[in-house]
């Protein structure tokens, strides 16, 4: 079969106009069937590699996935990383703070025995204005024994004692005082103190001892959190590193397919050349004669005036904003759209069969669809635009720029055409070249149904 599929690709098709008949009964059956059976190999062909490409564009949306989730394993890993860090410095600060606020017991400690100090210091002062009370009582006694002499020294005397007696008041609030500092500052000292002797410790320091394990139950769930992303991450390398080994193959295999598929399409050209009627001859001999109309309009256009050779070879093609699937303009575009209709529609009657009918420049450019796929896009409804919205839009792909580049008498390709929105249509496609002035413009593309 392989023997058979190399020597089918030694001639180059010929017009089917112009190719000899082969002769006999028995030679046009066997063209017919290797024809059959080319354009049926040519289908399964075009299905696998539709359902091949379909993998491939799925797997590379997966590994894109897979990649995307990879940077954020990563990002949460460095945040992990970040919080053990954080959590590090906060346990530092804790026991700063614990050591501060021991330093703290400490002074207040210190302020509790100065006030003890100053409580005693007043009960002295309580005891010496009691003294001085006595004193002056006394004083004042014998001052009136000595009558009128001693006037005098009792006003002092009574002076002394009522002096003596706020001394006292004042001493005994200084003390009452002192008493309820004491208090409050002997309860916030055993709120703060650290104990070292196993008791329990203050309400202060026992916060402080849940805060710091809380951060150390922090500290460990986002190691263990670490560990486990760094797992997933190992995983997910090995992953996508799988999902790109299934993807090479993949293509690979789709190479292969594109090899049958070529095998076929040349298969079918060479009976087809063989100028012997063929389910596609007539297709081919349609794709032909208007791609002969459309050159010949383009050159009269060139000739009246209508366009220069650099406006219809232009190949600035501008977006147009706003458009999804991109659309582009070029100078020969308003020119496509008063020449192409009169031959493009007119084709679509020519058989059932035929789904399309359009000249494409070189570069797999439209300008100029058929009319029921030349609607105005719809803001946001892609799936709608793919498949109603083609003029104006650049066909690249490979059946697209084959057709459009194909400088051959014909050719015919078997492919899936994207209708938007995951349907597709399985054509063939009759092509013939397009020149103005002896200058390869571009390709008639004719696709119909099997």
């Amino acid at each position: 079969m392989f023997a058979l599929f190399r020597k089918t690709q030694d001639p180059e098709p010929q017009s089917v106009s112009h190719a000899q008949p082969a002769d006999g009964p028995d030679a046009r059956a066997l063209i017919n069937g290797i024809n059959r059976e080319a354009s049926t190999l040519g289908r399964d062909a075009a299905e696998v590699r539709g359902a091949i490409d379909d993998t491939i564009k799925a797997a590379g949306a997966q590994a894109q996935q897979v990649q995307a989730l990879a940077r954020q394993l990563g990002e949460i890993t460095q945040g992990q990383h970040a919080i053990v860090e954080e959590t590090g410095a906060g346990a530092q600060a804790v026991e700063r703070a614990r050591e501060a606020i021991h330093t703290v017991g400490g002074e207040v400690s210190g302020i509790v025995s100065t006030l003890r100090d100053v409580s005693q210091a007043a009960g002295q002062i309580t005891k010496i204005a009691l003294q001085t009370r006595l004193v002056a009582f006394n004083a004042s006694v014998e001052a009136k024994r000595a009558g009128e002499a001693g006037r005098g020294f009792s006003v002092v005397a009574d002076a002394v004692r009522e002096l003596a007696q706020k001394v006292d008041e004042s001493s005994r609030n200084i003390m009452e005082t002192v008493g309820q500092l004491d208090s409050r500052i002997e309860a916030l000292a055993r709120e703060i103190q650290r104990r070292d002797d196993g008791q329990g410790q203050g309400a202060v320091h026992q916060a402080l001892d849940e805060l710091v394990q809380g951060v150390e139950r922090i500290n460990a769930a986002a190691a263990k959190s670490q560990e486990m992303c760094g797992g997933l991450d190992r995983r997910m390398g090995e992953i996508e590193r799988e999902m790109l080994g299934t993807n090479t193959t993949l293509s690979s295999a789709m190479q292969r397919t594109e090899a049958f598929l070529r095998v076929s399409e040349r298969m079918i050209e060479v009976t087809a050349a063989c100028g012997i009627e063929t389910a596609d001859s007539r297709f081919i001999s349609a794709a032909q004669d208007a791609a002969g109309r459309i050159a010949a309009l383009l050159s009269q256009a060139v000739q009246q005036g209508q366009a220069t050779l650099d406006e219809l070879f232009d190949e600035q093609y501008v977006p147009i904003a706003g458009t999804d699937p991109q659309q582009h303009i070029t100078r020969f575009a308003k020119l496509a759209d008063r020449l192409f209709p009169a031959v493009q529609e007119q084709m679509l009657g020519f058989d059932p069969q035929i789904v399309f009918c359009i000249a494409s420049d070189r570069n797999g450019y439209i300008a100029c669809h058929n009319q029921k796929y030349n609607h105005p896009q719809r803001s946001g409804d892609v799936v709608w635009n793919t498949a109603n919205c083609r003029n104006r839009r650049i066909f690249n792909d490979r059946t697209g720029l084959a057709s459009a580049r194909n400088t051959k008498p014909f050719l015919l390709q078997t492919y899936r055409r994207d209708m938007g929105g995951g349907q597709f249509v399985l054509l063939k496609e009759a092509a013939a070249p397009i020149s103005v002035n002896g200058r390869h413009w571009g390709g008639l593309r004719l696709a119909y149904r099997f």
